[in-house]
Parts: structure tokens; sequence; C-alpha cells
């Protein structure tokens, strides 16, 4: 273990953000990195426990936590890399936008703060990148196997490197101009700066990787001839059908999904005029609401911040959560659901639970107001369901509303509705071992599990790369 009385004699120290007023100025990237000697100290308090529940039940990677600390800590940067990227083939991006499931689930959080697992997992992908040591890796031979993977997310990538490695010719569609999927387009600029996704795409071209943007398969590629080119094919488009908020007034201007402002605005960032972007709109001098509590409704608020809002509400229809350490509600070592404060949030909005929006109107088809009410969650016929509180009705100026409900599931119409494939109760893609309904179509990631963590799509990705090849070398 890393240092017996570590976590006795260290605290846990976070690390830093650039000051509020600093960074609502700019799009890069927020976070401070801790020095190595601080990052050491960190590694310490990380307490070698009989059962790392932080490996084993929280990382759905299953990243060998407590050895890359102790790596860190005798200070084998190298050796901690070489570990760390043995299960995670992307951990300078989970290291930055993973909730860090790990850390909740780490024994020292029973009673006391958890080791800072994400910070150390980022700067030990970062000390591998600045020491030269991210090379491409080559396979020991070629299978002469050719695999269509769809969709360049992080499912999509992670399948794309582990199947490269093992022999295999791989060739990732993206629709987009760009690869990357939503960590280049929904993930803003200050979470996740785009030079660290076009490094390791770099990694991924040097291995054999082929990319072909500006391609949506099923409108200017059919399944036909994905199937007579390629041995095997993999879907790894996404949940790209968001939860829509169905009330009246919703087809208004201004009146956005949370995806399409977010992905406007990152296209600005990388250079494209905003005129020259299809319904980008800006938050400037507007008064915002946010309607949906979590991640992607606070990287909404701080875009809008960034942008120049006049005011930013954000709504929630559930309760709040309690603003304590731990819910009993959600014991150890379960990620526990209490009221968080993102360094969005930290930036500047108006915070709201139990907000049930009701209509929203305005004229000359532009959206002028909001029409909501409070709600109580109570047990019903139905199960627990919000209900109305008589005399809470309220009505609200706004000018920019952003529907940040999140991600059903994958987007039907186009190739999973040429295909034919079989869907579940939920109206993900159906799998078996990774395999759809139709012989060498495969799916992973969030097409087949819904709107989840990008640890839990590069996850996906792997598993599924690995049930591919072994597909193919029995046939």
């Amino acid at each position: 273990m890393a240092k017996p009385t570590g976590f006795i004699e260290y605290p846990r120290q976070e690390a830093g953000h650039r000051p509020v007023q600093e960074r609502v100025k700019d799009y890069f990237e927020i976070d401070i990195p801790l020095p190595d000697d601080v990052l050491i100290r960190q590694a310490a308090r990380c307490m070698d426990c009989g059962v790392p529940f932080c490996h084993g039940a929280g990382c759905p990677l299953g990243n060998r936590i407590p050895e890359f600390n102790d790596l860190v800590y005798r200070g084998k940067w190298k050796e901690a890399a070489e570990n760390l990227h043995s299960t995670n083939n992307f951990p300078e991006i989970t290291g930055r936008v993973c909730p860090a499931l790990c850390e909740a689930s780490c024994t020292l959080n029973i009673n006391d703060d958890p080791v800072l697992i994400r910070h150390i997992e980022c700067q030990i992908a970062e000390r591998a990148f600045s020491e030269g040591w991210v090379v491409a890796v080559q396979p020991s031979h070629k299978s002469g196997r050719k695999i269509a993977i769809v969709g360049s997310g992080p499912a999509g990538l992670a399948a794309a490197q582990q199947l490269a490695r093992a022999g295999h010719d791989v060739t990732v569609f993206e629709k987009d101009e760009r690869v990357g999927g939503l960590l280049r387009l929904g993930i803003p600029d200050f979470k996740l700066d785009k030079r660290i996704i076009d490094r390791r795409i770099g990694q991924l071209q040097a291995e054999g990787v082929r990319f072909e943007t500006g391609v949506n398969v099923g409108a200017d590629l059919s399944p036909v001839y994905l199937r007579k080119r390629f041995d095997a094919v993999l879907l790894a488009m996404g949940a790209g059908q968001p939860r829509d908020l169905p009330v009246a007034g919703r087809e208004l201007e201004n009146v956005l999904y949370a995806v399409e402002y977010l992905t406007g605005q990152n296209l600005v960032n990388a250079g494209r005029e905003p005129g020259m972007i299809g319904g980008f709109v800006s938050a400037k001098d507007r008064i915002v609401v946010v309607i949906g509590g979590g991640d992607t409704g606070s990287d909404c608020v701080g875009t809008a911040r960034r942008q120049g809002a006049k005011e930013i509400h954000q709504f929630e229809i559930l309760p709040q959560p309690p603003d304590a350490r731990r819910n009993p509600e959600t014991p150890w070592p379960n990620w526990p659901r209490i009221l968080r404060t993102s360094s969005s949030h930290e930036e500047g909005c108006v915070r709201k639970w139990c907000i049930l929006t009701k209509k929203l109107s305005g004229r000359v088809n532009r959206v002028e107001e909001l029409h909501g009410c409070q709600v109580e969650w109570r047990q019903t016929a139905k199960g627990f369901a919000p209900v109305e509180l008589p005399g809470t009705d309220f009505s609200m100026k706004v000018d920019l509303v952003l529907i940040a409900m999140g991600f059903v599931h994958v987007a039907h119409p186009g190739l999973v509705e040429q295909l034919g494939l079989k869907l579940d109760q939920r109206g993900n893609i159906s799998v078996s071992d990774f395999q759809t309904s139709e012989e060498g179509i495969f799916a992973s990631g969030d097409t087949v599990e819904g709107a989840s963590l990008v640890v839990r799509a590069i996850n996906s990705g792997r598993q599924a790369a690995k049930a591919i090849d072994e597909w193919l070398k029995n046939k």
C-alpha cells in the first residue's frame, strides 16, 4: 500500500478552480492541477483496503485504483500510466468529466473524505502524454477482417482502439464533421478542452483506425453497403432521442434542447461563425430558464453565464436532495443522492426544486413567458408521482428556455428502422452478448443502455470489442 498512516496524516485536498470572475470570460478549462508533491500526499491516503470497493463496486471499468495510487506515491509514474491504461482507454477524459463513482464507494468515505481518485487519474494520464509514454500500439498480426463502427463517442472510440489492436481493420463513421460525438459537441470546453480529444484521436489513427466524418449511415450510406463491405458492424450512436417537454408553446422559437444549445457554442469555440450554424442561439442579455437539474442542465448554466445572460434559472421537478454528506436512502458504497453544487452553479444561477412547467407562451412565435407551479411528491395509485400544490401557480418572463431533461433512447428513424432491429421495453437496441437481433450487427454504449456515463460507455465499447473479436474468431 502507499503509506499505512497516510489517510490519518493527510486531509483530502481538492484541485482548485480558476477564479469565477476570470473564468466566466472565456471557455478554457477551469481546473487548476495540484502540484506533484501534493498529489503524492493525496495518493498516500489510499488505505489499500482488503476489499477495494472503488475498484469493484465503484468503477465500471474496474480501474486498479489502489495499485496506481501506490505507484504514484512511490514516484513510479510510468508504471502507474501503464496500469491505468490497461483498463481505461481514455483516462484523461474520465479524469475530467466522470462523476467519480469510485470516490463515492471509497472505504475511507464511510467516515471521512474519500481519496482524490479522479484527479490523480487525470494527472497520471497528463504525465503520460507530457513524457511521451502514450504511443501507438501496433497489433502482432493482421486478421484481414473489416469492422465498421457507427458513432465516434466514447463507446465507439474505445471499441475501435481495442479492435485495431486485435489486428482488425476498423473504420469509424461519424455523421458530424469532427470525431468525438457528444464528447466534442455536448460537453462544454470549460470542462473538456477539445484538444484533449484530438490528441487521443491522433493515437487511434496511428494505430490504423480510419475515420469517415460527415457520413450519416442510414441516409448517406445504406446498411446493405455496410453488410457487403464489412465482416461486422458495431452501432455506437448513443441515446440520441432527447426527452421532450410536452406542453403548449413548446414549438415557440428560443425553446431548445440543451444539446442543440451546447453544440452551437462548441462549434463557435471551434472556429465556426455563429451565422453559419443553423439554430445557434446566444443567451446574451436574456433571461434563461434551464429545465432539468442534472449535469447537462449545469453545463447550460455555465455556458449561458459565459454568453452574458441577464438571469439564469434552473428548475427541477424532483425534490431537493438533502444537503448532507450522506443520504440514508443511498448508503455507502452506493452513489449518494445528495445536493451537489457544480462549478457552473457557483458562477451564478437561481435553483428551484419541485417545479412543474405547465405552459409556455409568447407573441410573434417567440417565447416570452413560462407558466408553472410547485408540486409535492406523493404515493399515488400509479406510484410515487408529483401532485400540483393549489395556489402555487406562477408566471415569469423568459427569453430562452433550454430543455435538459435527458435522453430516452437511441434514435429509431434511419439506421435502426432500416435494419429492423429488435428493441427493449425502453426503446434501446436489444442485444445478447452485444449482438443485436441481426447476425453480425453489434451495439454498445448508450445505444444499448440508454443515456449513461462516459465511463460506462467506454467499458461497454471495450466489452463489445471483445465480443466481436471472439465472434469473428469462431466464425
